[in-house]
């Protein structure tokens, strides 16, 4: 490999998504949405990408495609097929970098020549996981949240780059009579505990999301009664097209999350709506919500009611300062730059000669 570009000169990148979800997601999928976002970024800054994803994906780079449509529910072996295909195709190649976002990737940089690799750890603290990343020390990861780097294990060369977004799909609006919740519906995101606070507070909610196969019998017994109360509205699997308006409308988006979420890409969405999030101070929260500026950060559902109660702190809630607050942190072009930086350091490291 030659010597690393200069700040200027265009970068050759390969890009690895995952099988399951398309480049961007029609409905769920946090991942594929920020591989979308970067990409667009790095082709908008004069980068050439070449994006290995499903085939019903769209993107302003190269696309390169094993399987035409989403293999959902997640499979192992279809990680498997394709990742390891992709990286064939880059030792084939001609990149300079790879950017990775599945952890099966580490293990392939053993089996063929190829250029410096940067990893973006996507979940939550698996032991799993943890396992593999013991054999990579010398791997460039990226973490998504400092709170996520913070519970994952010693990794000595790993970065903080939170998401960022494109804030000019999203609207602001003047607030309409009801909160709003969007996301899987599993215990962890707390749905049913959304549900509750509206109803103590007196205000509809609107719900947007679905339920995985891990998460049924949860569903059942949690979801299907409260679905069926008077205050309840269920829209469903929603993607950006419904996003947009829900968010610029709604009062509040409620996140009661019971888990270390690792970042929570649809509250940066309500933000850059200027649609305050009203959460529970786990995971990233506290890292993303700045109390009074883009919303609340609450202890108990007692107070998510009383937070989102009329007459309460949201009457005064300032919607275009809360997007233009989360337009300038959490921005498309801040994510690219922050990627650029790391990806020149990773080229000017891997250009040095080896000590002798």
């Amino acid at each position: 490999m030659g010597p690393a570009p200069a700040a200027h000169d265009a970068m050759r990148i390969a890009m690895i998504s995952t099988p399951f979800v398309s480049v961007p997601p029609m409905n769920y999928g946090g991942t594929e949405l920020v591989v979308y976002e970067l990409v667009q970024g790095l082709v908008e800054g004069g980068h050439e990408v070449t994006l290995f994803a499903t085939g019903d994906s769209h993107t302003q780079g190269e696309l390169r495609s094993l399987y035409s449509q989403p293999q959902w529910p997640p499979e192992p072996l279809a990680e498997l097929n394709h990742v390891s295909w992709a990286m064939g195709e880059i030792a084939a190649g001609d990149f300079d970098l790879i950017h990775a976002h599945s952890a099966l990737a580490l293990a392939m940089t053993r089996l063929l020549p190829l250029p410096p690799l940067v990893y973006t750890i996507h979940h939550t603290l698996t032991a799993e996981f943890s396992d593999l990343y013991r054999f990579f020390p010398e791997a460039q990861y990226v973490a998504i949240s400092r709170n996520q780097k913070q519970l994952e294990i010693p990794l000595p060369r790993c970065q903080v780059i939170p998401h960022g977004l494109d804030p000019r799909p999203f609207r602001c609006g003047e607030p309409e009579d009801y909160v709003c919740f969007i996301g899987r519906f599993s215990e962890t995101k707390g749905p049913h505990v959304a549900i509750d606070a509206a109803r103590k507070a007196r205000v509809p909610i609107r719900l947007g999301g679905g339920v995985h196969p891990p998460d049924r019998e949860f569903f059942r017994r949690e979801m299907e009664p409260r679905l069926n109360l008077s205050h309840v509205s269920y829209l469903g699997c929603i993607g950006l097209a419904q996003k947009v308006p829900l968010l610029m409308r709604a009062r509040a988006l409620l996140s009661p999350i019971d888990w270390e979420e690792p970042f929570g890409l649809v509250m940066l969405e309500a933000m850059l709506s200027g649609c305050p999030v009203v959460a529970f101070p786990r995971g990233s929260v506290r890292e993303l919500v700045e109390p009074g500026v883009t919303g609340f950060i609450v202890e108990s559902l007692e107070e998510m009611a009383d937070t989102i109660r009329p007459g309460g702190p949201l009457e005064s809630f300032d919607r275009a300062r809360c997007r233009d607050h989360a337009a300038t942190r959490f921005s498309r072009d801040r994510l690219v730059a922050d990627h650029l930086r790391l990806y020149r350091q990773v080229l000017a490291r891997h250009s040095q000669p080896i000590p002798t």
